[in-house]
């Protein structure tokens, strides 16, 4: 196996754990992985080579992923009556949230929006309960959407190496 093919794969795993974990842009390093079992020329099961056309394709995929993974959570949070304050206090509480995985994410993503929306924008504890469940259901909105993104790229790595 060559220098290329074993940083695919790499690009690949690093991409889906990416797409769940903020700060690390998933899709990017899985389309990264692709394109380095591109130029590792390998092919796939019928001996075809993976083509311009499939790269260029899933490089749009990525760029549409990564651009609805910022607008996804503000649209369910907006969607639920929660204020722009509740979408960053979201993004807040994830953050933090990270030192304590999973459950630190979707508890500080959670309470961010509630305590956002509580304190900041001094709305009611149930306008504020239901702008964390949109901010939260965002969450898992795009995370999904990434995660299916990079595992049909992983694939598409397996496949052509």
């Amino acid at each position: 196996m060559s220098v290329l093919a074993i940083l695919a794969v790499a690009a690949g795993v690093v991409g889906i754990v990416g797409s769940v974990i903020p700060g690390l842009p998933g899709p990017p390093l899985s389309w990264l992985g692709m394109l380095l079992a591109y130029f590792a020329k390998g092919t796939n099961g019928s001996g075809d080579p993976m083509t311009t056309r499939l790269l260029i394709i899933w490089l749009a995929v990525t760029v549409i992923v990564t651009v609805l993974d910022y607008i996804i959570p503000a649209y369910f949070t907006r969607l639920t009556g929660g204020s722009k304050v509740a979408a960053r206090g979201a993004i807040a509480g994830l953050f933090i949230g990270l030192f304590v995985p999973p459950i630190g994410i979707i508890v500080g993503t959670l309470l961010g929006a509630f305590l956002a929306d509580f304190f900041i924008e001094d709305k009611g504890a149930w306008a504020s309960f239901k702008a964390s469940i949109g901010a939260f259901m965002g969450f898992l909105g795009g995370t999904g959407v990434k995660l299916i993104a990079a595992g049909f790229m992983m694939y598409y790595i397996i496949v052509y190496l």
